[in-house]
């Protein structure tokens, strides 16, 4: 760690990032053009923080000054001078000032078309000094050009390995909740018949969410679109749906086209649709709180009674308002029919989406394990050492819910006691203080990083493995990959 006149100035550049690899030069042509002791290379957005790239002139840990006085200062997106620190007002209270930094100048580094601002090219010095000459500001203006180009270069590259790291975990994802779906749905047939014709409309029904995201490129679905796609094909004339055309999360959209599959497959079953005379309403509104509320009701159909045994339809359609969108299922076995309230609360809510687009990036996605073991990467286990889990008391973490399904059976099957599964960090924390032998955590909870849980298990010495659906140690929560 170096010291600028008994300033601390640090800052951590992995050798191997290529952004600070391809900026270094720069970040040295800028000392060299402004005769300046230091100068560094920052990157970042007009709505997010910077980070110091490249450095030449200090070694060690962050820059403060760049990131304190610069980020101060240089919300702006013009360029700066200041001749003499210590006088300038703003920088007061800096340490830098303390320790003798005197002359200090940045410049934006903009966008090609000068909307955004991409990052900061700083030079600095003890000594202070009226100006920069004109040479030197001509130079330092080519280079801020060059180094706006690498800047908006290695954005793109972040941007594309970004997505197609969410692709993979989409694609994973959406392959994890088919074969889940198969496999509950092959529990609960009595034949082969039944199972292929079951498992294909739920199938059908998930394809029909998918479509329905990827024309809005997964930004979310009309509720009016998901009500049409699920109940369009029904008995004509006997089926109605109607309500304002509120657009769904991806998420809540594919709860709602597999609870709305469910009924409809019910009412064609046992309910409503076995008769002509039968009829199905559905309507939905806007809640108070911003929420969902949508009604089924079925009427004119065969007298009904209310069921010995749930299959997994039921299942679904009772959890999956309480796991999927943050809300209850109420159902009703009247004899008239059966009528279903499902209630979601505003996380289900999407903002307004823009018109549909013919093609999209890909489809949502789901966990494939990729385990680490209280945080440190672990092998495959191998079949020469099984491990027995008969009579432990595990916790599911999982925000999917067919994925939770199928993480109980399985485990249950193979003799483990859940004692919990918990779809939301608040949840998870709560059941952190149960009797627990370990832990399965998805190691992102709908956006949300699931560390606090690990941290808390990790307190009480309960083991956990992470489950996620991006096949890298990295995307562990921060401190356990």
């Amino acid at each position: 760690m170096d010291n600028l006149s008994g300033v601390a100035i640090e800052h951590d550049l992995p050798a191997d990032h290529r952004a600070s690899r391809r900026l270094a030069p720069i970040a040295r042509l800028a000392a060299l053009a402004a005769k300046a002791r230091f100068a560094a290379v920052a990157q970042g957005s007009d709505g997010g923080g910077l980070r110091i790239e490249a450095v030449t002139g200090v070694s060690g840990p962050g820059w403060p000054l760049a990131e304190a006085f610069a980020q101060r200062r240089a919300g702006a997106r013009a360029a700066f001078f200041t001749g003499d620190l210590p006088a300038d007002p703003a920088a007061q209270d800096l340490a830098a000032v303390a320790g003798g930094v005197r002359f200090f100048a940045a410049f934006p580094l903009k966008s090609e078309d000068g909307r955004s601002v991409l990052g900061f090219l700083y030079v600095a010095d003890p000594q202070p000094r009226a100006a920069l000459g004109p040479d030197e500001r001509q130079a330092l203006e080519d280079l801020v050009l060059a180094a706006a180009d690498v800047a908006a270069r290695n954005q793109v590259e972040e941007q594309r390995e970004t997505l197609v790291a969410e692709l993979d975990h989409r694609i994973k994802n959406v392959l994890a909740a088919v074969q889940s779906l198969a496999l509950q749905s092959a529990r609960r047939a009595a034949s082969l018949e039944g199972f292929l014709k079951t498992f294909t409309g739920r199938l059908k029904s998930m394809a029909s969410a998918h479509q329905l995201l990827t024309a809005t490129r997964w930004r979310g679905a009309g509720m009016r679109n998901i009500a049409a796609a699920e109940l369009g094909g029904l008995a004509p004339g006997q089926t109605r749906w109607e309500g304002p055309d509120l657009m769904l999360t991806p998420r809540a959209a594919n709860a709602i086209s597999l609870a709305l599959h469910e009924l409809a497959t019910n009412a064609i079953k046992f309910g409503a649709l076995t008769v002509e005379s039968g009829r199905v309403e559905v309507r939905w509104r806007s809640r108070p709180d911003g929420g969902l509320c949508l009604e089924w009701t079925e009427t004119n159909g065969p007298p009904v009674a209310t069921p010995t045994r749930h299959g997994f339809g039921s299942t679904l359609l009772e959890k999956v308002t309480g796991r999927e969108l943050g809300g209850e299922a109420k159902v009703e076995y009247r004899r008239e029919g059966v009528h279903v309230v499902l209630n979601a609360d505003l996380s289900a809510i999407a903002e307004p989406a823009p018109e549909p687009h013919e093609t999209a990036p890909g489809a949502s996605a789901a966990p494939t394990p990729a385990p680490a073991v209280n945080g440190a990467s672990a092998d495959p286990p191998h079949a020469a050492h099984p491990v027995k889990i008969n009579g432990l008391r595990l916790l599911i973490v999982e925000d999917a819910l067919l994925l939770t399904l199928e993480l109980e059976a399985g485990l249950q099957e193979a003799g483990a006691h859940v004692a919990g599964s918990a779809a939301d960090l608040e949840e998870a924390m709560r059941m952190t203080e149960l009797p627990l032998d370990a832990a399965v955590l998805d190691a992102n909870l709908n956006g949300v990083s699931v560390a606090p849980v690990a941290e808390a298990l990790a307190a009480r010495g309960v083991p956990f493995v992470f489950a996620t659906g991006y096949g890298d140690s990295k995307m562990a929560p921060q401190g356990f990959g």
